[in-house]
């Protein structure tokens, strides 16, 4: 595999995650973070808002898998590329909206 498309595939795997929660909260009606929200990242943006956003991030992560290269599910070096990617942004994701929705820290009772 070459260099650069264990890259796309890595990013493929950042926007394909990133879709996730900006598809459910929108899909069910709820707003949510988006870097179309003031402030970026932080304030919250309509469904509608991340619906769209959603579906930018599918696209770009389907054409990053699709359109580089040949990705090959069976192949370890693709999936672990994509999977990094997914990886790093869920954990980033968690740490950003767990700060803003009280997620860091286990309630303890």
């Amino acid at each position: 595999m070459e260099w650069t498309h264990a890259i796309s595939y890595f990013f493929a795997g950042v926007f394909l995650t990133n879709a996730i929660p900006h598809l459910v909260c929108g899909l069910t009606g709820r707003p949510f973070q988006s870097p179309f929200a003031k402030p970026p990242g932080e304030g919250l943006s309509s469904s509608t808002v991340n619906v769209l956003w959603g579906f930018f991030n599918i696209a770009v992560g389907y054409v990053l898998v699709a359109g580089v290269g040949t990705f090959d599910p069976r192949s370890a070096p693709h999936v672990a590329a994509l999977g990094l990617g997914s990886l790093l942004i869920g954990l980033v994701s968690a740490r950003l909206f767990g700060r803003l929705h009280g997620g860091n820290s286990p309630k303890r009772q």
